[in-house]
């Protein structure tokens, strides 16, 4: 029997299961989504729920179980791997499109009165609770968040992660844990709260300047902040924390209590507190421990914002990060094209010598995601990864697709190169040009400070939309320091809600990363991180330009130059000229020779 039907056979059997547990505590319907209770992308193996009753493992999806259904709701950059991954497992895909019914929508739809839909409070989302709540009671429905089925289910579950905490320390560490937490007591006064509640690892993690490994590819660690009138207190497992950070935390006046203990403390606050707390970013479980009478002061958790906001010092780091990146890059490149003829690659080895390169660079922590080769077909899938039962040797003619990245102690970063294989067709060509033109349109824009950012994905998609072409993901994603490399609160997305959060302002790091996905055949993607600097006041007000941190030559054997204009082409060789320029230096042999070829002028 095949590895996947052995895997559709236990999803078979945990469905079973889960079903009868649902009939035994009348459950009607169980929503099980991709979270747990700091809503972060990736998760910690405990909270892997959804993953393990499903068998699809991409890192976004929503199930929903009920007597005669099953289905996991995901976007088109998981179509493809869903389809194969959920195959005789006895669950639907659902399409998620932009403009169409969600699975929160459709549990409404479904529900009949006195129906009961459950999910683990623990990791909904306040906003998402209050909506499915609301449009439940609608149809004579209720939600019930108070029961993790999975606690009875799964019996090998893993246990918590207990990777040790250490410090973000200067140079790289620009502002004092004090100084940053006087800025947030400042925003909280400001909003009229005394108390302020953290759920989110990013947050916390910026906040104190510390880092952990807890979550893959994030430096983060699983723990909870309260802010008070005069205190602020740190919930996070003791044994994590070596004796020197504990001591200068306690200097600090950073209070440090177990993680287990948050609901005390929740339970614990003052009837007439007022607490700060983001509904996006924390859930409906925690607070539930609140005494009824604690008032609720909602909106974006300051640190989100400060955070994404990186100072002069912050940026200068960031620039050495992307120039050892970009040198490790050019070390990776210079090997892939003597290996290619000379020796097996498969998509495994892209992975494999692209992390050696960068672990060779100084202040180089780790992976900031899961490398994504995909070579023709697999990179038609946006989030495709490469396993040891199956991936493809970089072999004949067409395009790779590497999307990769890093953590150093100075930045993150995020980059998507195209690379010829042999001799890619015409239509592929055409398609990396299209697409770079999408980059390079939306890299050269100028805008107001302070604009929505979802508002700017029309300037990238121009370039494809006139072909009659189009992409299902956003055209940019916000990125950390040496944090996530995804990062709100900006994101530019059409399909994202254009808040007042979304705001884009100095110092801002931002993906570019428009695409054209061709199913069964290639996908192209190229990305660039920007970040956001001032460009001028005028009577119509202040504005904004992008400067390009990303550094890693553009492979012009995958355009068709014919296809850009005179600016486009002096964009790109203005980019390749300093590409050249801050990399040389780093360089030498093979690879430096590598990059002088790769930068001629088009």
């Amino acid at each position: 029997m095949s590895t996947q039907s052995n895997a559709s056979s236990d999803v078979a059997e945990r469905l079973a299961q889960t079903r009868a547990l649902m009939s035994r505590e009348r459950i009607d319907a169980y929503l099980v989504p991709s979270a747990d209770p700091h809503l972060s992308e990736y998760l910690p193996g405990y909270w892997q729920g959804r993953q393990w009753l499903s068998g699809f493992h991409g890192s976004v999806g929503t199930l929903i179980i009920t007597q005669d259904f099953a289905g996991i709701w995901a976007d088109s950059r998981y179509w493809e791997q869903a389809t194969k991954e959920l195959a005789g497992s006895g669950i639907e895909l659902v399409k998620l499109v932009p403009g169409q019914q969600g699975p929160l929508e459709w549990l409404a739809d479904e529900a009949k009165a006195e129906s009961v839909v459950a999910v683990d409070g623990a990791v909904l989302a306040v906003a998402s609770s209050r909506t499915l709540a609301s449009k439940l009671y609608e149809r004579g429905a209720r939600l019930r968040t108070d029961i993790d089925l999975l606690t009875e289910l799964w019996q090998d579950r893993p246990a918590l992660p207990s990777h040790p905490i250490y410090e973000h320390l200067p140079p790289q560490a620009s502002l004092d844990r004090s100084a940053k937490l006087a800025r947030v007591r400042q925003i909280i006064a400001e909003r009229k709260a005394d108390w302020h509640f953290i759920a989110t690892l990013d947050d916390i993690a910026w906040l104190f300047n510390l880092r952990g490994a807890d979550v893959s590819y994030n430096p983060v660690f699983i723990a909870f902040a309260l802010i008070g009138p005069q205190s602020v207190t740190l919930f996070v497992d003791s044994k994590k924390v070596p004796d020197p950070v504990r001591a200068r935390l306690e200097r600090d006046g950073i209070n440090l209590m177990e993680y287990t203990q948050i609901g005390a403390a929740l339970r614990e606050l003052p009837k007439d507190a007022r607490l700060l707390v983001d509904p996006a970013r924390v859930t409906c479980g925690l607070l539930d421990y609140l005494d009824s009478e604690v008032t609720l002061v909602e909106g974006l958790n300051p640190s989100t914002l400060l955070k994404s906001q990186k100072t002069e010092a912050d940026t200068a780091h960031i620039r050495q990060a992307m120039e050892q990146d970009g040198a490790a890059l050019c070390e990776f490149f210079a090997w892939l094209d003597s290996a290619l003829g000379r020796e097996p690659v498969s998509e495994l080895t892209i992975d494999e010598k692209l992390t050696q390169a960068r672990e060779r660079r100084p202040g180089y922590v780790s992976p900031s995601f899961a490398t994504i080769a995909g070579f023709n077909a697999n990179g038609a899938m946006p989030h495709y990864r490469a396993t040891e039962a199956e991936h493809a040797r970089i072999e004949g003619d067409g395009l790779l697709l590497i999307d990769s990245g890093g953590q150093y102690l100075g930045g993150t970063t995020d980059i998507t190169r195209m690379v010829a294989i042999g001799t890619p067709s015409a239509e592929q060509k055409q398609d990396c040009t299209r697409v770079l033109k999408g980059v390079i349109a939306l890299s050269r824009a100028h805008f107001p400070k302070g604009i929505l950012s979802p508002l700017l994905d029309a300037i990238a998609r121009a370039p494809i939309w006139s072909e009659g072409v189009n992409y299902g993901h956003g055209t940019g994603h916000g990125v950390g320091y040496f944090l996530n490399v995804h990062e709100g609160p900006q994101v530019i997305a059409y399909q994202a809600p254009a808040t007042p959060q979304t705001a884009m302002l100095p110092g801002m790091i931002t993906s570019i990363e428009p695409g054209t996905y061709r199913p069964g055949r290639w996908g192209v993607r190229i990305e660039n991180l920007v970040i956001n600097q001032e460009a001028g006041k005028t009577e119509f007000g202040e504005f904004l330009r992008f400067e390009t941190l990303t550094l890693c030559p553009i492979d012009t054997r995958c355009l068709e130059v014919s296809m850009l204009d005179a600016e486009e082409r002096a964009w790109l060789n203005d980019y390749h000229v300093q590409v050249l320029k801050r990399l040389s230096p780093l360089l030498q042999g093979t690879a430096l020779l590598w990059l002088q070829a790769r930068t001629i002028p088009v």
